[in-house]
């Protein structure tokens, strides 16, 4: 997630983001540790019951929906973490960072050659193995959580531009990653519940264009969307980014509507719904795994589209806009600092697993256990190398 602040509110909407992420991703990392210390250990049956605790709702007979936890946390809960996105996004290119041409192609550049240069290391490691290429867009995505938590803890070895850059590149990355999941990770579609979740949306639209300024009315037809997606063979989180872009900026009183929802819907994502995706995910034994295993093709895709990746596509592709005079480097940034800050957008982590998760769908625990171990090994060394470049001084 991307978030930055109104030039009205300056400093302290920028502080208290940063805040809120920098605490967001150790809490974030705390629960995805957790989630392997346990899983490694002898409550590992235990942790694998408890994702697939069994939730059913029943709605008169009419809406029966029932799953296990794992999957309520995947559909649902990150279908509010989907809401928040869109969210900023909105925001962002409305009246934020990338509202003009000029504070938006620099890190629109970056952020598309960090999906395409990732996505084609891997494609080229796993060349052949057509299951395998399912999971091509694994290692294009970026946690913007954990990487705002590690630029804080540098502080001033970051400068505020690079900041901004970091998480502007991270909207259109999510960006990125919604326009991929709908076009390429879907299931057979129910064109009934297609068209269901199509009339939703037009409602949607006609309660915009009609002056409606209440966010529970959208927040109704959204889950009435979001129920038809979830059936229609395209994933449920969508839902949540229809429904978000749906949302006025602001409500009958001229006050912020899309703001507010954003700013108090914040915490609750970054404490307990990320927390709780991870800690849902991120388990995988590594009994039998050795140093070897993370050089398999998809691991090894998914690490080196990461490390490599990452760093070559957003630098790269930055640096050639720059160098062109269609954009302008970030002020008061080193070369060094700017690289350091590219590798730090190899921190997959929640994305990537979330897309891993929909690539490999329907799969042996076998590419599951893959797809962690080359995201948690990419993710860990891309954060490790980021923070060691931006922590020397010259």
């Amino acid at each position: 997630m991307a978030h930055t602040p109104h030039q009205s509110q300056g400093g302290n909407a920028f502080t208290r983001f940063f805040a809120h992420e920098a605490a967001g991703g150790i809490v974030l990392a705390i629960a995805a540790v957790l989630a392997l210390v346990v899983s490694n250990s002898g409550w590992r049956q235990a942790y694998e019951g408890f994702t697939r605790i069994q939730g059913t709702v029943d709605i008169g007979g009419l809406v029966v929906l029932s799953k296990p936890l794992l999957l309520w946390v995947n559909d649902l809960w990150m279908a509010v973490f989907f809401f928040l996105v869109g969210l900023e996004i909105k925001r962002e290119f409305v009246e934020g960072e990338l509202a003009s041409r000029k504070m938006a192609i620099l890190p629109a550049a970056a952020a598309l050659g960090g999906m395409v240069v990732p996505a084609g290391i891997y494609a080229l490691i796993n060349l052949g193995d057509s299951v395998a290429l399912r999971g091509w867009a694994i290692p294009a995505a970026t946690d913007i959580a954990f990487a705002i938590g590690i630029v804080m803890l540098l502080g001033s070895r970051v400068p505020t531009s690079l900041k901004v850059f970091l998480t502007a590149v991270a909207i259109i990355d999510d960006l990125g990653a919604i326009v991929v999941i709908a076009l390429f990770y879907t299931d057979n579609l129910s064109l009934g519940m297609l068209a269901g979740a199509g009339v939703g949306s037009l409602v949607l639209l006609l309660l915009n264009r009609s002056g409606v300024r209440r966010a529970d009315v959208y927040l109704l037809v959204g889950l009435v969307i979001w129920v038809c997606v979830l059936k229609s063979g395209i994933h449920a989180t969508l839902a949540g980014v229809v429904t978000a872009l749906a949302i006025p900026m602001r409500d009958a009183d001229e006050q912020p509507l899309a703001g507010a929802l954003e700013h108090g819907l914040h915490p609750w994502v970054a404490f307990l719904v990320l927390p709780m995706f991870a800690f849902a995910n991120a388990g995988v034994s590594l009994q039998g795994m050795s140093l070897g295993s993370l050089f398999e093709p998809i691991p090894l895709g998914i690490a080196a589209g990461l490390v490599l990746g990452k760093t070559i596509g957003v630098f790269g592709a930055a640096w050639l806009m720059v160098r062109s005079g269609l954009a302008d480097a970030p002020a008061g940034a080193t070369t060094r600092q700017f690289v350091g800050v590219c590798m730090l957008c190899g921190i997959g982590f929640t994305m990537s697993l979330f897309i891993g998760g929909l690539a490999f769908q329907g799969l042996s625990a076998d590419f599951e256990a893959k797809l962690k171990l080359g995201v948690l090994g990419g993710s860990i060394l891309a954060g490790l190398c980021g923070t060691l470049v931006l922590w020397r001084k010259i």
